[in-house]
């Protein structure tokens, strides 16, 4: 695993709104980069946005907004800068040059957090490898303290700046083909294991990060699965054999979606979504407490589509319910009615509560509607059960 000892102390965020992305989504965006930054071990102190028609392809944001961020990391003595995208090298080292302070990407940040959360040795080389991809066209901005230096005679010499990039390149290089070799290994050991697994349904917990997969985990699979209330919990996919009434079955908690996922992450973690797209049964788990659920709900089934697990049997679960807040308009109040205005049970009479998908309201931490979650759970995988066994349904 590569050492990081960029863990963001105070971090100042940055955003830009787009055509495409408004200022009030740009700002949610910055509130779940906020969070990102608390999990990896900092604190967020300030954010700037700034509108514009597209990200300057130099420096993300334009030269006024970059001045005023000077200004003010300058006047608190803030260390680290972080941009709510990926950004190109050539942004990265621009940006550094201009504020002389640490940049940081989202990207970045999540291969941060993922890197100190990564627990078992399959983790942590998934982790290795994206983060490598990742470093690879930046190398660059890692030796701008090297000048290149001309030699006499009108020949022109490679400096030392030049020569160690070339050498790193070719470490990296090398890694990135160990680590590739390595996690196809792994991936062979996680096939047989799997099907060394296939004459039980597999049920798999899915979700963005942080909605309570872990904890449902618990209460379904009896178990100790780590559970915290920050993101990126689990890295790790954790499977337990779970029976309800008569009939056993696998269930897996998986590693959190979140927007804007590396793709390096995905490839990496093929191994691990692979234990979602050999499933027979999908639960997806949703905040329903968060204000942009329905974006959360969005990004999970893009991924889904992009690992090719999108059609499986899907049950809903819509968990926080312990946790959800409405604003109450008055009887009086004539203006349209807001999403944030809608009641538990206006959400319930939705299409969440009356589409094709199952869908269960729940509270994982204080254990409410577990009992009608549960009987859901037995009616699907009996059904499946009945179909690729059919000469043991005197079980049932």
């Amino acid at each position: 695993m590569i050492e990081t000892s960029i863990t963001p102390d105070n971090a100042v965020m940055v955003g830009v709104a787009t055509p495409n992305c408004s200022y009030e989504k740009t700002k949610e965006y910055l509130e779940e980069l906020s969070f990102l930054i608390e999990t990896s071990g900092g604190i967020a102190v300030k954010s700037f946005i700034q509108r514009l028609a597209y990200k300057d392809p130099r420096t993300f944001v334009g030269t006024g907004k970059l001045e005023e961020i000077k200004e003010y990391i300058n006047a608190e003595d803030i260390e680290f800068v972080v941009f709510d995208d990926e950004l190109t090298p050539s942004q990265m080292r621009n940006i550094e040059k201009e504020l002389d302070r640490k940049i940081m990407d989202r990207t970045g940040l999540i291969l941060n957090i993922f890197a100190q959360r990564a627990r078992t040795s399959h983790a942590r080389t998934q982790v290795e490898l994206a983060q490598y991809q990742y470093l690879l066209p930046r190398l660059t901005r890692m030796w701008t303290h090297l000048d290149r230096q001309r030699g006499g005679g009108g020949m022109n010499m490679r400096g030392p700046g030049e020569t160690q990039i070339e050498t790193d390149r070719r470490i990296i290089l090398d890694k990135i083909s160990y680590l590739k070799e390595k996690l196809k290994d792994i991936d062979k050991q996680k096939t047989v294991q799997r099907k060394s697994r296939e004459s039980l349904i597999r049920v798999a917990l899915v979700g963005y990060t942080n909605v309570g997969k872990s904890t449902l985990m618990n209460i379904l699979a009896k178990s100790e699965v780590f559970a915290e209330n920050k993101l990126f919990a689990t890295l790790d996919t954790t499977v337990r054999k779970v029976v309800i009434e008569n009939l056993p079955f696998l269930l897996t908690d998986t590693v959190g979606f979140i927007r804007k996922l590396p793709h390096g992450l995905i490839e990496s973690f093929k191994s691990t979504l692979d234990e979602v797209r050999e499933s027979d049964v999908l639960i997806h788990v949703v905040d329903v407490s968060h204000p942009g659920f329905e974006e959360q709900i969005e990004v999970v089934n893009q991924t889904l589509a992009d690992i090719n697990a999108h059609d499986k049997p899907t049950i809903m679960v819509f968990n926080k319910i312990d946790a959800y807040t409405y604003i109450k308009k008055d009887e009086d109040d004539l203006t349209p009615v807001l999403r944030e205005n809608w009641s538990l049970e206006d959400l319930k009479s939705s299409w969440m509560g009356n589409g094709d998908t199952p869908s269960f309201f729940i509270s994982a931490k204080q254990k409410e509607n577990i009992d009608e979650l549960r009987t859901a759970m037995y009616e699907n995988i009996k059904r499946l059960h009945a179909i690729r066994y059919p000469y043991n349904n005197f079980l049932y």
